[in-house]
């Protein structure tokens, strides 16, 4: 799918077209709610719509020269986007917790799903659920190829063709239906690339 700009919309985001590394990729960062984790903000794909099917994208992230100390360049997806933006499903990785991070707590959240609005990571923590955190054996800068598998409530992501974390129970049911965006996160500029939907 081609990344031009002009085919998603920015919710709290601002998009544009770049050059990386001689690549035209789509850039996003967050403009509005900037110190909220797992929130509305990525760019969405326009008149779109997304239930079962698989999700591809390659994508890279830096951290922001202003960006916190507890940044960890988050990245990802989100799908089943509702058209008001309020309810999804997502997924994205820290990368920061990857390769270079020497604190093994820190390494088991190398990524995370998240239901929108209600079933967010710190929900999660706030409740000692963990299934839905792996590792990820990523870091920053770098070209992170990402696959998403989703049938019904069940989703299966797979980080540089690794199955990284399986999700049995989304939290949206079987029947969310919604367009498909790039996640970002608090202090992250991200970079996608080399989108393939295949809807079933």
């Amino acid at each position: 799918m081609d990344l031009n700009k002009k085919s998603f919309i920015p919710v709290h985001t601002n998009i544009e077209n770049v050059e990386l590394d001689g690549e035209k990729v789509l850039r996003v960062i967050k403009v509005e709610k900037i110190m909220e984790f797992d929130e509305n903000t990525y760019a969405k794909l326009k008149d779109f719509s997304f239930h079962n099917g698989t999700i591809e994208v390659k994508m890279l992230s830096r951290l922001l020269p202003d960006a916190p100390d507890f940044a960890r360049g988050f990245i990802g997806i989100a799908y089943r986007i509702t058209d008001d933006d309020k309810q999804f499903e997502s997924f994205y990785v820290r990368p920061t917790n990857g390769k270079q991070c020497q604190d093994p707590m820190r390494k088991t959240h190398g990524c995370q799903y998240f239901s929108y609005p209600k079933y967010t990571f710190e929900y999660f923590r706030n409740h000692q659920i963990t299934q839905y955190e792996a590792p990820a054996d990523i870091d920053l800068n770098e070209w992170i190829q990402l696959k998403a598998v989703i049938e019904d409530e069940h989703a299966s992501f797979y980080i540089n063709d690794k199955l990284i974390l399986v999700v049995e129970d989304m939290k949206h049911g079987k029947d969310l239906k919604g367009s498909v965006g790039f996640f970002v996160d608090i202090g992250t500029e991200a970079f996608f690339k080399d989108l393939k939907i295949d809807i079933k």
